[in-house]
């Protein structure tokens, strides 16, 4: 038997399938909601704490990354859309799409899976609570904001080192076999690559459980929810009017990190474009333009001085 954070017993009868023990715990535990209800049977069922965290991780990540990669896959076969795709002459074919889509699962079957078994034991360890009931949804919103930051730094200074000599050459040129990206080529990488930008992913969330002792596994699952939308939709090769860059303009997004899979060079955050402002790696015309006048402005500036 097992027990929720709140000291709710967990049944575990192993003769009661999964819905059985959805029906006995929401006769018994009212004060519950749904969801809660639900994610209290799924242990009760599992009756391995592990297996239960494993399992439910695995299926959430390949239910998520392949569902959103599913809308993207129809875009690039509808005509309309084309004056949205921001490289207009390299659609992704069919073939290309399959042979990806496989190769990413394959990633994830021998790369991720064997990392996700060893997740709870590391969570659990560090104080990370996966029972009932659920934490309030600011304490969630706010933790989600800090692992963005964190990860967005990660990424940054760790993909920008791939981007140098035999990184590239041995590990990163793989994610830039595609010059225009599309959904599915999120997480078409390396084992490497994935391993090490993974860790952003993970560690931060992860070390803010062993620091403030105060994280639900579902935030951590809610925050990787949201992780992967952006991976994916930042290699969606589109950029649409109502993109959230253009509303939010710390936001990288599509356009940003599109211009940086045609280019092979500059552009190395994720989700916001702070770090390559700061370090002066934007990539593009735009950003080429402005280097230029600063470097004009500033050989001008040393001219005068020195007459």
């Amino acid at each position: 038997m097992n027990r929720a954070s709140n000291g709710t017993l967990l049944t575990s009868s192993p003769q009661l399938g999964y819905w059985d023990h959805v029906n006995q715990i929401s006769e018994y535990n009212v004060h519950l909601n749904y969801a809660e209800q639900l994610w209290m049977a799924w242990y009760a069922w599992w009756q391995n704490d592990i297996l239960a965290t494993g399992c439910m991780s695995f299926l959430m990540h390949e239910i998520v990354y392949y569902g959103r990669s599913l809308p993207w896959i129809i875009i690039d076969q509808i005509p309309f859309f084309r004056k949205y795709k921001i490289q207009q002459d390299k659609v992704p074919t069919a073939t290309e799409q399959w042979q990806c889509a496989m190769l990413v699962l394959l990633s994830h079957v021998t790369v991720e899976l064997p990392q996700i078994w060893l997740f709870h034991p590391l969570a659990t360890f560090c104080g990370m609570e996966y029972g009932v009931p659920f934490p309030p949804w600011w304490k969630m919103a706010y933790q989600i904001m800090a692992f963005f930051v964190f990860e967005d730094t990660w990424h940054y200074w760790t993909h920008r080192g791939f981007h140098y000599g035999l990184f590239y050459k041995y590990v990163h040129k793989i994610h830039h076999q595609y010059s225009a990206p599309f959904g599915l080529a999120a997480e078409y990488a390396s084992p490497i690559e994935v391993l090490f930008l993974g860790i952003g992913t993970v560690f931060g969330p992860v070390a803010w459980c062993a620091i403030t002792g105060d994280l639900h596994i579902l935030t951590m699952y809610i925050w990787i929810i949201l992780r992967v939308f952006q991976a994916i939709d930042a290699h969606s090769g589109y950029d649409f009017p109502w993109s959230l860059h253009h509303f939010l303009p710390i936001w990288a997004g599509a356009f940003h990190h599109d211009t940086h899979h045609e280019r092979f060079i500059g552009n190395y955050s994720s989700s916001f474009v702070w770090w390559d402002l700061l370090c002066d790696t934007e990539a593009g015309p735009e950003a080429s333009k402005r280097r230029r006048e600063r470097a004009a402005a500033k050989k001008a500036a040393s001219l005068k001085k020195a007459q």
